[in-house]
């Protein structure tokens, strides 16, 4: 019966998707931001229960990335869509919000043959990528600050976020992962620091402080020295 357990966990993230697209076409931009979260949080621990039972599986990995596609790709693609949809006047360029998805379905395509992202990432991995594009909207209504709600209501700046959001995806750069394997400071004090800058980030800026954690992911993974 625990065998199953790890897929159970899949099967729950690709749920938390689902519902949280239901809430995005709502405009309920808040409760899709937590239940992707909640996505996040099922995706982590899918991996971490089938390396403790030792149930690893072929079905386990095509499974991961199929909900992730769902809950990483097709909402924050979503998500935008809805977002161009209420700032431009154009009836056409919204549906290239799904860019986003577009580059989340080729960058997890990727992973499932990289050899080389066992203990590391190459380009953005699609839940930071979804929690970036979540934010937008939270940040929109609840930051206050003036010239960032003029910024991110702007057409042109959120077609380039999405061209860009698809091209980080699947960059050739080397990013760090946040996966702690053991609790050895001196191996993940990278980790360990930048856990510690986000809950600093959350606690001063709120969902502000979401994209500049992904932001910060990426200046540190190219900052950092690099493993022989």
């Amino acid at each position: 019966m625990l065998r199953h357990l790890p897929n159970f966990i899949t099967l729950l993230n690709l749920f938390s998707g689902c519902i949280a697209l239901i809430f995005a076409s709502q405009g309920d931009y808040l409760s899709a931001f937590l239940f992707v979260s909640l996505g996040i949080f099922f995706d982590f621990f899918d991996g971490f229960f089938a390396r403790i039972l030792k149930v690893q599986s072929e079905l386990g990995l095509q499974l991961d990335s199929l909900a992730d596609m769902v809950t990483s790709g097709v909402v924050p693609g979503f998500v935008m869509f809805k977002m161009l949809s209420t700032y431009s006047d154009n009836d056409y360029l919204p549906y290239l919000g799904f860019i986003i998805t577009l580059g989340s379905c080729m960058r997890l395509a990727k992973f499932n043959i990289d050899t080389r992202q066992t203990d590391s990432f190459i380009g953005l991995p699609t839940p930071a990528n979804a929690l970036f594009i979540l934010s937008l909207p939270l940040v929109i209504d609840g930051s206050g600050y003036a010239e960032v709600v003029k910024i991110l209501t702007n057409t042109w700046v959120l077609l380039g976020i999405s061209a860009l959001s698809a091209y980080i995806l699947n960059a050739e750069l080397p990013l760090f992962s946040l996966k702690i394997k053991n609790f050895s400071f001196a191996k993940y004090k990278l980790q360990i620091f930048f856990l510690v800058l986000c809950l600093v980030f959350l606690g001063l800026f709120r969902f502000m402080g979401v994209p500049m954690i992904i932001l910060s992911y990426i200046l540190l993974s190219i900052v950092a020295p690099k493993k022989p």
